[in-house]
């Protein structure tokens, strides 16, 4: 198959020349030692794009969230945060592993907490209960097919868990699709938050990075926990150069990914053996249901027999992600030839088995 349409995540994004020159000629010094002005420049960028005293450079999404959570907490804490959640699904259960503290996760089955929600699972003071100690919000929300936190919804929950003394930490891995989406400045949607992680290797298109950001003091902590997580690596602003391009020029390009997701959506709506909620495609994410006989396993190879590459999410649904690698012309070849699959495995079916005598 010559032709591929990348759609399995925002992940496999490369990066620009413009960010090939700067990591070429970047000034770098020992961040260990916090000597490397790129990631001082980078770091200082970021806080200032969220609205936020301080940001800290990590390797991951994942290493971020932990430091976060071990930043804010201390063994025995208990932490709420949605059963759909990155951090309580998809990252090892690093938070109970290192930082010893215990989830307490909630059902938000359209990815979005609610404020009675977070007051009801507040523990009370007891000798018998962990302390809750952190909230853990995730905005866009991956499994619940990037859908959007809004600033009213942010500033609901966080009022919450301040009023019971204890901060919110959010998940925004792709906080930046949530703000272009709704048409807001990043920081209504960080300003009620005590502390933020937001990913520069996603659809922002740097080959390796994300960033943490609050209060010097919780940054502080944070340092002292990426050097124990083993993330704190030396000349890192050959890396940072990239990072400060994604912020600086890729954060309103991506509209257009959300827009190949909308089309995405339109075009495979009504398709035989699919089922796609276009209520839910807000963002870069299109999340099709699949119908028996068909399963995402197979699905999924049918559809890289096309050149089309799609993820699993479950046993019977997909993901499609739309980022900067894949253009217009590539969702309307992506969309015929999932049209073509799902017309062939529908036509299969209705194929007559068996042998017949006369």
């Amino acid at each position: 198959m010559s032709r591929t349409v990348e759609l399995r995540s925002d992940t496999f994004t490369l990066p620009t020349e413009s960010m090939r020159r700067a990591m070429a000629t970047a000034e770098v010094g020992d961040d260990v030692w916090d000597e490397d002005p790129t990631v001082h420049q980078l770091q200082e960028r970021a806080a200032d794009m969220v609205g936020m005293e301080a940001s800290l450079f990590v390797p991951s999404g994942t290493m971020g969230n932990l430091c976060a959570v071990l930043g804010h907490t201390r063994p025995g804490d208990e932490v709420l945060l949605d059963v759909e959640s990155h951090i309580f699904t998809s990252e090892v259960g690093g938070a109970a592993v290192v930082g010893g503290v215990q989830f307490h996760p909630l059902e938000a089955p359209d990815g979005r907490l609610t404020p009675s929600q977070v007051a009801a699972a507040v523990r009370e003071p007891d000798i018998h209960h962990p302390p809750t100690a952190l909230l853990c919000l995730e905005n866009t929300h991956n499994r619940n097919g990037g859908v959007c936190l809004s600033p009213q919804q942010t500033h609901g929950l966080a009022e919450v868990a301040h009023r019971a003394g204890f901060p919110v930490h959010l998940d925004g891995a792709r906080v930046f699709n949530a703000a272009v989406a709704l048409g807001v400045d990043v920081r209504e949607l960080t300003g009620p938050v005590d502390s933020v992680m937001f990913c520069l290797s996603k659809g922002l298109s740097a080959p390796v990075g994300s960033m943490l950001a609050g209060k010097r003091d919780f940054i502080e902590r944070a340092r002292r926990a990426r050097k124990m997580l083993g993330g704190g690596m030396r000349q890192a602003g050959v890396l940072a150069a990239a990072g400060l391009c994604s912020l600086n020029e890729m954060v309103a390009r991506l509209a257009e990914d959300h827009a190949n997701a909308r089309r995405l959506a339109l075009g495979l709506d009504g398709a035989p053996g699919l089922h796609i909620d276009l209520e839910r495609v807000e963002t870069n994410m299109v999340f099709a249901d699949l119908q028996p006989p068909l399963d995402a396993s197979q699905f999924e190879r049918l559809c890289g027999e096309e050149g089309v590459r799609v993820d699993h999410a479950t046993p019977a649904r997909v993901r499609l992600v739309t980022h900067r690698g894949v253009t217009a012309d590539d969702i309307e070849y992506a969309i015929a030839a999932i049209r073509r699959v799902l017309q062939n495995q529908a036509s299969s079916e209705l194929r007559p088995t068996g042998t017949y005598r006369r």
